[in-house]
């Protein structure tokens, strides 16, 4: 592989992990109601599920998807319904208080939080499109282990430190203090705007 393609490839990819969609939503409600910390494990969520999508892609899933078409026609359908699903547990429950007592305390486990990461970003269809179309397509046939090794670490590293920002601009005592003020409102605009992302991507 060629440093001009790896360039590329890391361009590329950085401009996928800072894109709007679910998972910086997720990011920055998360960083806002629980606190940094329940950001980390979400980014390290989100991470890992785009690591999933990208290595799929490098080890074949764009040839699956050429040779079954209507597979991917599925993964938009389901993970369109389950944001939408989430969006609507989001509007639901907006009313409700949180009631934590410090900032760096959530009601959800840390693990918990990992894994809401993982499986918004694999109900999450733009991953699958943009590595099985997009980026699996400029690696150079041949690439070795090696290589794409760094790509996946890269992979990674881009969404979990966005995200982890994301978190960390929206968990600071003004933001919090105004998320808190405003619970019912920012709520439920998170909770629309993820299920018209999820139907979006559903009816796609």
């Amino acid at each position: 592989m060629t440093l001009a393609t790896f360039l590329t490839l890391l361009g590329l990819q950085v401009m996928a992990a800072i894109s709007p969609g679910p998972a910086v939503i997720l990011a920055a409600r998360t960083g806002m109601s629980h606190g940094l910390r329940s950001g980390v494990f979400l980014a390290a969520g989100i991470g890992a599920g785009a690591v999933f999508w990208a290595a799929s892609a490098l080890f074949g899933l764009a040839i699956l998807f050429t040779l079954a078409p209507g597979l991917l026609m599925a993964i938009k359908l389901l993970g369109g319904a389950y944001l939408v699903w989430m969006g609507l547990q989001i509007w639901r429950h907006a009313a409700e208080p949180i009631t934590v007592s410090a900032r760096d305390t959530a009601p959800r486990s840390g693990l918990s939080n990992f894994w809401c990461g993982v499986t918004t970003q694999l109900a999450n269809p733009k991953p699958v499109v943009f590595f099985g179309a997009v980026f699996a397509g400029v690696v150079p046939p041949g690439t070795s282990l090696p290589w794409l090794l760094l790509l996946l670490c890269i992979v990674f590293a881009s969404d979990f430190l966005w995200n982890v920002l994301i978190a960390r601009l929206f968990s600071f005592e003004g933001a919090r203090r105004g998320y808190l003020s405003l619970k019912t409102v920012i709520d439920r605009s998170f909770g629309g705007l993820l299920t018209l992302l999820g139907a979006r991507i559903a009816l796609g």
